[in-house]
């Protein structure tokens, strides 16, 4: 088991690594910008090494200054967290090339699936449901027209690369496919530095469906059930919940075994996502594979009562999974709104500034992973999440019930939030029917 490790993030997940690592006896080592001198995580590690000036690319972003970090503290390890540098494949090679072990997938799988063009031709030799699609890079703009009138409008033009919804456009003609390939290619290039698009049938009416995985050295490899993330704004999750209100045992069993049969077939070990678009009959198609922990993890460890960052550190340290997949349990529901800094009445505007007064909600099955505080200055250069509210109750009822309870007792002031957006869907009919698609909250929110 690593004596030290580095985390090499900031926020919530950069607490959430810490506390994992010091329950197993870990000493940390945290890296902050100047913009986080204050911050929580930097407070509880054992020790905190500034890496730059505020701007992601000059620190959080700066591989050379966190291997700096890394080799001045002498840790065993770096975790990634997500977001930032946890999917960047060159990071991960950086770091075992100077026999510092990068807590997460191989590079060779992380290159693997994270080129959803790649993934997507390894899906189908293993007969994973993909939707139809051009099965490589598009290159030519006329070619492009032909083979979107092969698969049918509406189609989805998407980068190969990277995810969180950037580089993606809908076109539903010939015109809006050749406007929307430039700007899809120079999104993707400006957010992963990779150009590359290809096409994808544009499922209507669709649920966002993903499946975690764990898996380690030795080929072992399990699934912990599923997450619904269809709540989203701008594809953009803002509500996760498990298990998915709509799956039957047999539905559930063929999803996950097709995650697990993908992830097989890559070589993959640590945490990973593999993500799947669900049409109105159930049918699933993979959508993309996250190599790295996912932001809405722990409603997993809720209904499992496994620790994800737990076995992150574990895997990456050379021991096998201590479980089988017999031994993983699905138990009640989970529940997990994200709660971030922005504004719904001014278009969703981030808002960056001192939090005077923030006091958390509670109560049984009740958890709030955060690095907030009264008096924390949330900075304008990162994202504008700033807590997870999450809870676990015998059934999806009870768990709405407890969630709405929780966001009404949870009080940040004067920022604005997105607490009362998540008020408004919890009591909403659709959502409590589960009645709803990945764009139900922008068609709520446009009346």
């Amino acid at each position: 088991m690593f004596s030290r490790i580095l985390i090499a993030n900031r926020g919530e997940i950069a607490v959430r690594v810490i506390r994992a690592a010091r329950e197993m006896g870990i000493e940390t080592v945290a890296v902050y910008s100047t913009a986080d001198r204050e911050a929580k995580h930097v407070r509880i590690s054992d020790r905190a090494i500034c890496i730059g000036p505020p701007a992601p690319v000059d620190s959080y972003l700066n591989i050379p200054a966190i291997i700096s970090a890394a080799e001045v503290a002498n840790v065993d390890a770096i975790h990634p967290g997500y977001g930032f540098l946890a999917e960047n494949a060159h990071f991960a090679e950086v770091c075992r090339s100077c026999n510092i072990e990068f807590i997460g997938p191989s590079v060779e799988s992380m290159q693997m699936l994270g080129n959803k063009v790649r993934c997507k031709q390894l899906a189908i030799a293993k007969k994973v449901p993909t939707a139809a699609s051009s099965k490589g890079k598009i290159e030519d703009e006329d070619k492009a027209v032909v083979r979107a009138r092969e698969i049918g409008y509406p189609v989805m033009i998407k980068a190969a690369a990277g995810g969180g919804g950037r580089g993606i456009r809908v076109a539903h003609n010939d015109i809006s496919l050749r406007s929307g390939l430039a700007a899809a290619r120079a999104e993707a290039e400006a957010a992963f530095g990779d150009g590359d698009i290809y096409l994808e049938k544009f499922i209507e009416h669709a649920r966002h469906v993903e499946v975690q995985v764990l898996g380690d050295r030795s080929g072992n490899i399990v699934h912990l059930f599923e997450r619904d993330c269809t709540m989203q704004r701008r594809k953009q999750k803002l509500i996760e919940e498990s298990p998915c209100p709509l799956l039957k045992d047999d539905e559930r069993r063929r999803i996950c075994q097709a995650a697990v049969r993908l992830c097989k077939a890559a070589g993959y070990y640590s945490a990973g996502t593999v993500e799947f678009l669900m049409d109105q009959d159930k049918n699933f198609y993979l959508m993309e594979v996250n190599t790295r922990v996912q932001v809405e993890h722990p409603v997993t460890e809720m209904v499992t009562g496994i620790d994800i960052v737990k076995q992150q550190i574990r895997i990456a340290s050379g021991e096998n999974l201590s479980f089988s997949q017999r031994d993983v349990k699905l138990t009640g529901h989970a529940i997990e709104a994200r709660i971030n800094a922005e504004d719904p009445d001014r278009g969703f505007a981030p808002c960056a500034g001192v939090v005077d007064e923030f006091y958390p909600p509670g109560g049984f099955g009740v958890r709030l992973d955060t690095h907030c505080h009264s008096g924390y200055r949330i900075p304008p250069q990162y994202d504008s999440l700033i807590a997870k509210l999450i809870v676990h109750r015998q059934s999806r009822d009870e768990a709405i019930a407890t969630l709405h309870q929780a966001l009404h007792e949870f009080h940040v002031y004067p920022t604005k939030t997105t607490i009362p957006l998540h008020v408004r869907l919890m009591k909403n009919g659709n959502f409590r029917k589960a009645e709803v698609d990945i764009n139900f909250v922008e068609r709520l929110l446009s009346l």
